[in-house]
């Protein structure tokens, strides 16, 4: 449409002779960037108002018929945007030149407001706590003797987003594989069900080794996917070891629908993540490449440049033994590591939390806490329940 719009007001331009030709166009280029459709139909019919009653002009003709072009595509655009959705709009400035001079308007964009995630959904975020923690769920436990330090909602089963790479790095390590064997990233690894991009495009070639470090430290989510696919059986035989795995550990709360996260069936409760924290600590690899702050790849096409998820990795006053990050909107924004606190190391789950740094910021207000001899926290709703 615009580049219709263009070719014509081209030719139109070189043909206006006179002021009030020139206004009118400019009115017409400004509505099509700047206004919403009534808008623009308002400005486009304007100068007809004011103009003498009688015969129209070849060149006042033209540049009728170029508004209601214009029009009509503006109004065809917005008719198909509005039968997608109709969103809450927001405005965003915009700038175009005209006749030599530039000039900024402000059109209105649509947006879609965030998913309410599921410990929303079921008042997760209403449960109090003393240190004011913006994580629905929050599990800190003594790695060494199993001791509760500060529990809330801890038994809640909710979605767990990319923590579950956690457990796709340990089945792919159980499996033996040669980590210098070479995997390709093919259309079957791509997030068909949220429609995520990534930087690692289909037809990249990596390690064994490569995958499974970008994918615990930037949490590549194709690099997760295709090493399941390159797993003795495929998939589902993956799948299912996930899952035998979970059971295996005594995560009875705990269940896997795929390898990458991106699913809200991917679901766990802060008391299995403690038991997946600690049994993937067990794992030098994991814990070297889950707290690596950046890495670089080469794809056979390119060289690629990843950085940790977590913020609190180029922290220095962390001694952060393993981490994960995850979100997506039905999960939150979520967090597990394994950190040693005054010599004492720790677990610590925060699920399900409301802001991008939200989790890093919880995760410093409870170490504040720890460093200042925090007693037993307990708050959880169900702290006394059979669980969720």
């Amino acid at each position: 449409m615009k580049t219709d719009m263009f070719s014509s007001l081209k030719v139109m331009h070189g043909a206006a002779l006179s002021t009030a030709l020139s206004v009118a166009a400019s009115v017409v280029i400004a509505a099509a960037f700047a206004a919403p459709v009534d808008a623009f139909a308002a400005s486009a019919t304007a100068p007809a108002k004011t103009a003498k009653a009688g015969k129209k002009s070849p060149r006042k003709a033209a540049a009728d018929k170029v508004s209601s072009r214009s029009s009509k595509a503006v109004k065809a655009a917005a008719v198909a945007s509005d039968e997608e959705t109709r969103p809450v709009s927001k405005k965003r400035r915009v700038a175009y030149t005209m006749n030599g001079r530039h000039h900024t308007a402000v059109r209105r964009v649509a947006f879609e407001p965030r998913q309410p995630s599921v410990g929303t959904a079921f008042g997760l975020h209403e449960t109090p706590d003393a240190l004011m923690l913006r994580s629905s769920v929050a599990y800190v436990v003594d790695q060494n003797t199993s001791e509760t330090l500060f529990d809330k909602n801890s038994r809640a089963v909710v979605p767990i987003a990319s923590i579950t790479k956690l457990m796709t790095a340990m089945v792919v390590l159980d499996s033996k594989a040669p980590m210098t064997e070479q995997i390709e990233v093919t259309d079957e690894d791509r997030d068909y069900e949220k429609n995520t991009g990534s930087r690692l495009s289909v037809g990249s070639v990596l390690s064994r080794e490569d995958m499974l470090h970008i994918a615990l430290m930037a949490s590549e989510n194709r690099a997760a996917a295709a090493l399941s696919r390159y797993f003795p059986g495929g998939r589902p035989a993956f799948m299912a070891a996930m899952n035998a795995k979970a059971k295996a550990l005594g995560m009875t709360d705990t269940h896997f629908e795929n390898p990458t996260g991106l699913t809200s069936q991917n679901v766990a409760s802060a008391r299995d993540l403690v038991k997946m924290v600690n049994a993937a600590y067990q794992y030098p690899m994991i814990r070297r490449f889950s707290t690596d702050r950046s890495y670089e790849v080469y794809t056979g096409k390119r060289t690629i440049a990843y950085n940790s998820t977590n913020a609190l990795v180029r922290n220095s006053s962390w001694d952060i033994g393993l981490q994960k990050t995850g979100f997506i909107n039905e999960a939150g924004e979520c967090l597990v590591m394994q950190a040693t606190i005054h010599d004492r190391p720790m677990i610590l789950v925060l699920l399900d939390s409301s802001g991008k740094y939200s989790r890093f910021a919880d995760a410093q207000r409870l170490r504040t806490w720890l460093d200042n001899g925090g007693e037993q926290r307990i708050t959880s709703a169900d702290a006394n329940g059979a669980g969720t």
